[in-house]
């Protein structure tokens, strides 16, 4: 089953309940106020700063409206300020939206398109400021790069879905272009072909000690001053054939990181790169365990990169650098 196919489906499923550094230098912590709070880090060189920890649309994507505020109001309150969605997450833009609406002028709120094409790219850029309800976005992006000739060269080309995001900066309906991308190679070129603000891009310990897929990206971003965001970094490996926790999850197409000590590994592996922040997995429990884990001290001890290292060769990783 496609990527797409299975998040469709998942998203068909009832909701679950539970319970960048700054450009070429150093990642920058910044307190909340509160002790218990995430803390936040600088999204390029141009002063905004965003919790290492950002709030996926897909969390509230089939929840009903009342409990959707609840998740979002917790989430603010905590220190999330970070908050990414798609047209491509089911219902996600359409709760996240009146949940949103209390807070919009004190949080990020970016969005995609995965159209190509330039009359596409206008009418899902409008629907989306419609259903979210807002007239702007903090970011705007590509979405879901892949191939480039297929995906970047269309929409770079004449008529193609840049030219609306362009026009949309120009204008101030979007503060920040960006994209997102599944490889390494979509990627960079990416960053050559446009000044992006910056990159969602999957930072995981597998995909990266396994797969050895991610390192480029990073490395690239950092030399060209694109801000680094993460996505998948509490993915585990690829569902093996018949996985009885598969039912536990419909919201992830890979297997997450489920266990407690491995989850808190994988999200803080993660955050020691030269990342802004990182997205967590679509379920509301894992995203709740991300907050609590971010909240925490970030760093890992040597023992516990070795034991990353180690796991990552047992694992099925859900990304590949190509051979």
């Amino acid at each position: 089953m496609k990527r797409r196919e299975f998040l469709k489906a998942a998203l068909a499923a009832p909701l679950v309940s539970g319970a960048a550094g700054g450009a070429k230098g150093a990642v920058m912590e910044t307190g909340t106020g509160n002790a218990a709070a995430i803390p936040r880090r600088a999204y390029g060189s141009n002063g905004v700063a965003l919790s290492v920890v950002g709030f996926g649309g897909i969390v509230v994507a089939n929840a009903e409206p009342e409990h959707a505020k609840r998740v979002v109001a917790e989430a603010v309150e905590r220190g999330v300020d970070y908050f990414d969605v798609a047209p491509s997450y089911g219902d996600a833009e359409v709760e996240l939206g009146p949940a949103l609406a209390p807070y919009r002028k004190k949080v990020f709120l970016a969005c995609k398109t995965a159209v190509r094409d330039r009359d596409g790219a206008e009418t899902e850029f409008q629907q989306s400021l419609e259903r979210l309800q807002t007239d702007y976005f903090d970011l705007y992006q590509l979405h879901g790069l892949v191939d480039v000739e297929a995906d970047l060269d269309r929409a770079f080309g004449q008529d193609g879905a840049m030219e609306v995001l362009i026009e949309k900066k120009k204008s101030g309906q979007v503060r920040h272009l960006g994209f997102s991308a599944h490889t390494e190679a979509v990627a960079t070129a990416a960053m050559d072909r446009y000044d992006f603000d910056s990159v969602l891009f999957p930072i995981n310990f597998a995909c990266w000690y396994k797969g050895d897929f991610g390192p480029r990206v990073l490395a690239k971003a950092q030399e060209k001053g694109v801000a680094r965001l993460a996505i998948k970094a509490m993915a585990r490996q690829q569902w093996g054939a018949n996985d009885p926790n598969r039912g536990a999850f419909p919201k992830c197409w890979y297997e997450p990181a489920s266990d407690a000590r491995e989850a808190s590994m994988a999200l803080r592996w993660t955050l020691s790169q030269p990342v802004t922040a990182a997205v967590p997995p679509g379920e509301e429990a894992l995203f709740r365990r991300a907050m609590d884990l971010a909240a925490g001290p970030l760093s890992l001890s040597d023992d516990e990169q070795a034991a990353l290292k180690a796991l990552a060769d047992t694992l099925n990783p859900i990304f590949h650098t190509p051979a």
